[in-house]
């Protein structure tokens, strides 16, 4: 979640582009991303090259030189942000048109997805003094972040306008319970990890900053004043594991293009240099890939449905219901021993008809199902108020129990406001009961976690609610009899009187 200073940035670049003509906000989402990846391409650019100074290395910048698009060179150094940001208003827009987002457009290698999907895209912001004044706010937006990475929660910021303004239905998942779910599966080096409706690569990028935590020697990890750790320099990894990191570990797909283009330059912006990310709906036919991820971790479109002559040929499961679809691709995505993370609306745990009966049998016979959250229905807010869970599950191995835990906060508030309590909740004990689950002290059914054996659950016909087999503790309440009830009642009335 971002501050309060921070917001108040972002809404009044939101208004600056609402009253200079950008009203959809999927556009105006892409034409800020658009320049906030290029203040951050300088930054990190100017990263690299430090870093190469003090190792004694060569490095040649991205901004050395001079390169030719369509026809035309275009001198690198003048599209630096610092450079391009300071001209004056009868210079800047051209400058960007014709230089700086014909060379933002080339990066990557001539073969690369970023290439592919970079072509058409179109830089429309109409006015130099628009320009400017986004510029400025970027600025300032920068200064803010200091040592912070808050790349993920201004993109979630800005997609909460999807929403609230009537547009595309679309909804971000929480950092707060990305970090949660990427804990729980616990992504290690030599992972590949996939997120088969990925959105702006949230779940991707959270797994890749964990992997870096994971190979960051403790004394090189800093702490900001809000306790979030940061400075993951992964320097328990030679050059090759970060080759493989950097372009061969993580993969994503999603059925809208502006989303891939945001969730590529999300992922270079963070230090993934070649990011697979495909514009692809996963559950159609176009989509062939079986038993090829270790960790899948996703939040799908819930209660969307898709053309029966699209829905690949794969699945055993007949429905057309997405959240059904969903959960019976990523088993099949999964190498046997892969792990997964998703969250689905409640029904899906509960569900009569025969479809949701056979998902949950096969995440229960086919799967070991690790964990079922519950979670408390404020959670999207205020972007959807229905109530979620969090399955976790692990391919190859039948289960023998699940545990269950019944989340009571996450931390904020659970209205529309979602004010900040602590940005925890029950998250921390979650991560850690989590861990220990294959203990015995988990039996108590008035508890807040516990967890049932597979006959029981069988013979609830793989019903995976809580309510199901939490026990509530009632307590017993002794009332006076009617009588003495309107005897009370009499005499107050006479006092009144």
């Amino acid at each position: 979640m971002l501050d309060k200073e921070l917001k108040s940035k972002i809404d009044s670049l939101w208004d600056k582009f609402w009253s200079g003509g950008i009203s959809n906000p999927l556009q105006a989402i892409e034409q800020i991303s658009y320049l906030i990846f290029l203040r951050k391409l300088e930054d990190e650019e100017t990263k690299r090259q430090q870093e190469s100074v003090l190792k004694g290395e060569k490095y040649k910048s991205i901004f050395d030189g001079s390169v030719v698009v369509d026809g035309k060179r275009i001198e690198c150094k003048t599209c630096r942000w610092s450079v391009w940001s300071e001209y004056p208003a009868d210079k800047i827009l051209d400058h960007v048109r014709s230089n700086v987002f014909p060379f933002l457009k080339m990066l990557g290698d001539q073969d690369s997805l970023y290439r592919q999907y970079m072509k058409d895209a179109v830089f429309i912001i109409p006015t130099p003094s628009l320009l400017i004044e986004a510029v400025s706010i970027i600025n300032g937006m920068h200064i803010k972040e200091q040592n912070r990475d808050t790349q993920g929660d201004i993109y979630e910021y800005l997609l909460s306008e999807l929403t609230t303004s009537g547009k595309n239905g679309q909804f971000r998942t929480p950092r707060h319970i990305i970090k949660m779910m990427v804990e729980m599966v616990d992504p290690r080096y030599g992972d590949t990890v996939a997120d088969p409706a990925c959105g702006t690569a949230g779940f991707l990028v959270c797994a890749y900053e964990h992997i870096l935590r994971d190979n960051t020697s403790k004394s090189l990890i800093k702490t900001d004043e809000q306790g979030n750790e940061y400075n993951y320099k992964a320097d328990k990894l030679n050059e090759s594991q970060w080759k493989f990191l950097r372009e061969e570990a993580f993969h994503g797909f999603d059925i809208d293009q502006t989303m891939v283009r945001i969730s590529l330059m999300n992922m270079m912006m963070h230090g993934i240099n070649a990011p697979d990310i495909r514009q692809l709906n996963t559950l159609s036919t176009r989509y062939t890939e079986t038993d090829c991820y270790d960790v899948v971790l996703a939040n799908p479109p819930f209660k969307g449905s898709i053309d029966e002559s699209e829905i690949s040929e794969e699945f055993r499961i007949e429905s057309k219901k997405t959240e059904l679809l969903f959960l019976e691709l990523m088993f099949n995505m999964l190498r046997t021993g892969g792990r997964c993370a998703v969250i689905v609306p409640d029904g899906v745990l509960f569900g009569s008809s025969k479809a949701h009966k056979e998902v949950r049998k096969l995440l229960l016979k086919r799967c070991r199902l690790d964990g079922v959250v519950s979670m408390p229905s404020g959670v999207f807010k205020p972007y959807a108020g229905v109530s979620t869970a969090v399955l976790v599950f692990t391919k190859g191995e039948p289960t023998e129990k699940v545990w269950f835990y019944d989340m009571a906060s996450d931390g904020y508030s659970l209205d529309d406001k979602r004010t900040l309590i602590d940005g925890k909740g029950d998250i921390p004990d979650i991560i850690k009961k989590f861990k220990e689950r294959d203990s015995n002290k988990f039996e108590d059914r008035k508890a807040k976690c516990f967890t049932v054996p597979i006959k029981e659950i069988e013979d609830n016909e793989f019903d995976l609610s809580i309510s199901k087999y939490k026990e509530i503790e009632y307590e017993e309440v002794n009332y006076d009899k009617p009588e003495v009830i309107l005897d009370r009642v009499i005499k107050m009335e006479k006092e009144i009187a």
